[in-house]
């Protein structure tokens, strides 16, 4: 099996007018490569951070982990989850200073554990992030159709605006991604601010228990409910990891890309930490469950309502909707460049591996996603059969069944990235010299592995299925189903076609090699 310092075309092979930089961006056109310099710090971990969602996980994640799981101490959970998201990205951080590629994740897995693997991990990748974004459409759906009944009186079918989302995101899609990074910056600002107007309102207005810290307690952490909490929460954090993707599109890479990571989930942990307190603060950590279980996903607006006022709670219903627009152009922005860098790399067609024009977005990817966006949302509107439409379809099995099959893969893909690492620094004989990152990766891995579990174990409880619904496993099989595949492609081109196999996460190191095949000829 090759390391990934052995895919690396020598400097013989870029020989003749041009210099090997230039031959990455001239072979067969710009339109093979992504634009650099297009985004910086700011730019970068904006586009990340979007993918979280803030406001989404605020109202929609902690009040169903509070009432379904009954665990008071979800405060403390985004604070054990933001440690080991922090070791696993001790190792993720310091592989992606040697691997620049926009399919990240499996470039990484190719670069430590073979294109074979690689190729599997690709296509559970592609599979998981357009499942993450897909699920966000049918609460985006039933949020907008709920805002027109209340605000205008006038009845939509949750359906109509996600499928008006999905054409807008994909319209958006092909611009600039500094075009991109503009629109979600905005949108994320904003809806941070609301929640931290709200985490303040708690603070100056707990219930009758105080500023109580019993959610940090440990004793809040016992129960049955336990790890599905953690499956809960970290898909909370899924879009961190996203910061590699756009590493070609930065200016500096090697600092940018693991100065983002850091931050976001640092960020990430400590603003989620605090808001789910500020939710026990103001409904008080005796009754938080209970109040949860009552409310639902209307906890942060029944209680922001009584502190803040009615056209705050207003205001706050309407940017919810614009963080989850947030999210769904992140995630779009994702998957399209996941398939340009598979079609780069000949495991997707390579009309994939094309950008488009003078915005260099990968056209082609974006449009893959918009489509499975269309027919996604078209299948689920036509499986709704009540004749009114059920409005809560939307919510309990697209966004529910979709969010947690991507939450899988993203953990799966965490926990192979973190042996992946281990692998490819001790083939470059810098075990050693690496010694305590690898040893990071190993407790990220084991850790990551241990919440996999947990989630494949409870998905009947996740998605809402009983306890013998086939769902429970034909869901998380879809995952497997991916890796299945992906495999197989993998072990095909590495019989029929090596030359493909050796491109497997080579990225813009590619072009070298199609240079030196062309010399060759």
């Amino acid at each position: 099996m090759t390391t990934g310092s052995s895919k690396t075309p020598s400097a013989s092979s870029t020989s003749g007018p041009a210099t090997a930089d230039s031959g990455i961006s001239t072979f067969k056109g710009q339109d093979r490569a992504l634009r650099a310099d297009r985004l910086g710090t700011g730019g970068l971990l904006l586009s990340v951070l979007a993918a979280t969602a803030p406001l989404m996980v605020v109202a929609g994640v902690m009040p169903t982990a509070f009432a379904v799981m009954g665990i008071v101490g979800q405060p403390l959970l985004f604070v054990i989850l933001g440690v080991v998201l922090v070791l696993f990205s001790v190792g993720y951080a310091e592989m992606s200073r040697h691997v620049h590629n926009a399919g990240a994740f499996y470039a990484y897995i190719s670069r430590g554990l073979g294109g074979t693997v690689g190729s599997g991990a690709a296509a559970v990748a592609l599979v998981a992030y357009s499942a993450l974004q897909v699920g966000i459409f049918g609460i985006f759906g039933f949020e907008v159709s709920g805002l027109f009944a209340t605000y205008l009186e006038v009845e939509v079918a949750w359906w109509i605006p996600a499928l008006a989302a999905a054409l807008l995101v994909g319209a958006l899609g092909w611009l600039k991604i500094d075009v991109n990074a503009r629109v979600l910056g905005v949108l994320l600002l904003i809806e941070v601010a609301l929640v931290v107007i709200f985490d303040v309102a708690a603070v100056a207005d707990p219930a009758k228990e105080g500023l109580s810290l019993h959610a940090f307690n440990l004793d809040t952490l016992t129960g049955a409910g336990i790890g599905t909490a953690l499956c809960f929460c970290i898909a909370a954090f899924t879009g961190f990891e996203q910061a590699p993707v756009y590493a070609e599109e930065t200016s500096r890479p090697h600092i940018l890309v693991p100065r983002v990571m850091f931050l976001a989930i640092g960020f990430v942990a400590v603003f989620f930490a605090l808001s789910s307190w500020a939710l026990t603060v103001a409904a008080g950590p005796s009754a938080i469950v209970g109040t949860a279980q009552e409310q639902s996903a209307g906890l942060l607006f029944f209680l922001t309502e009584s502190r803040l006022g009615e056209t705050f709670t207003d205001v706050l219903h309407v940017l919810f909707v614009t963080g989850m627009f947030a999210a769904l152009l992140s995630f779009h922005n994702v998957v399209a460049r996941y398939a340009f860098a598979m079609g780069r790399e000949g495991l997707l067609p390579a009309a994939f591996g094309r950008t488009t024009g003078a915005s260099g977005a990968p056209g082609t990817g974006s449009l893959l996603q918009s489509v499975v966006a269309v027919v996604v949302i078209a299948a689920f509107a036509f499986a709704d059969d009540k004749p009114t439409g059920d409005p809560t379809a939307p919510v309990l099995h697209l966004f529910t069944w979709m969010g947690n099959i991507g939450a899988l893969g993203v953990t799966l893909l965490m926990a192979t990235a973190s042996l992946s690492v281990v692998v490819f620094f001790a083939r470059r004989g810098a075990a050693r010299a690496q010694a305590w990152r690898l040893a990071t990766s190993v407790i990220a891995g084991v850790s990551l592995l241990v919440i996999a579990g947990y989630t494949v174990k409870d998905f009947d409880v996740l998605v809402g299925a009983g306890p013998d619904s086939s769902l429970s496993w034909v869901l998380p099989g879809i995952i497997a189903l991916a890796a299945v595949v992906g495999v197989l492609q993998g072990v095909f081109l590495r019989t029929r076609k090596p030359e493909a196999h050796a491109r497997i996460g080579l990225g813009n190191e590619a072009f070298q090699l199609d240079k030196a095949a062309g010399a060759d000829s």
